[in-house]
């Protein structure tokens, strides 16, 4: 998968770095051991992190000030990792959906990254980019309906939008069926040392949840 990264992007975060992570999976209905990851990191953010000092986690800092720059609420649409560990701290627990979502769900909130989990043989053409939305855009959120996504960084394929950091794309969202997994890592804070480790660490988990046999990632700007 080829992503570009548009100027308008560049211009309001000419920092920006991201990667992109592929590998051919088998998902199933639950996993155990990884929710015991899940539960581990959970205790530890409950005891480093408040709602309030979680907007200071540099990849949801970095984020937040991108939105504002868009001309977007961050805490009307917050950052998906946001609104995971900001659940986490108010005592609550992650939903559970199926263990690619999980998995996904675990990278995000273990970096602090946005990070759009897709079933990439959903993806129409072989390229996305990364804008900004506008307004009218037609886009439908997993389990959020029409979402107005204007103001919002936006990857496209060649039919329209299918990934922001408050929410992915119902028509490119990952299932049981999933077999061939792209995650998209965005690191706003520009730290490129810290998006290849959440690349690595997802390299990892779908190794050992998702019977992958290897995989890959590239980091883009």
């Amino acid at each position: 998968m080829k992503i570009i990264v548009s100027e308008e992007i560049k211009n309001i975060c000419p920092t920006f770095v991201g990667a992109a992570v592929e590998a051919q999976v088998v998902n199933s209905q639950y996993n155990a051991e990884l929710w015991d990851e899940i539960h581990e990191i959970e205790q530890r953010l409950r005891q480093e992190l408040t709602t309030e000092s979680l907007k200071c986690v540099s990849g949801i800092a970095a984020t937040r000030a991108v939105y504002k720059k868009c001309g977007k609420d961050p805490s009307r649409y917050r950052p998906a990792s946001e609104q995971l560990i900001r659940r986490m701290l108010q005592g609550k627990e992650l939903y559970q959906i199926d263990t690619l979502v999980d998995l996904v769900n675990l990278a995000s909130i273990a970096y602090g990254y946005s990070i759009g989990g897709f079933d990439a043989d959903k993806i129409a053409g072989d390229t996305l980019t990364l804008g900004i939305g506008r307004e009218g855009e037609p886009y439908e959120g997993i389990g959020r309906g029409m979402l107005n996504i204007a103001g919002l960084p936006v990857y496209r394929d060649k039919i329209g939008g299918v990934g922001t950091p408050t929410s992915d794309n119902e028509r490119t969202k990952m299932t049981m069926e999933t077999s061939h997994l792209l995650v998209l890592i965005n690191g706003y804070d520009g730290n490129e040392a810290n998006v290849r480790g959440n690349a690595e660490f997802i390299l990892r988990l779908v190794a050992k949840y998702c019977k992958s046999n290897g995989g890959s990632f590239t980091v883009y700007r």
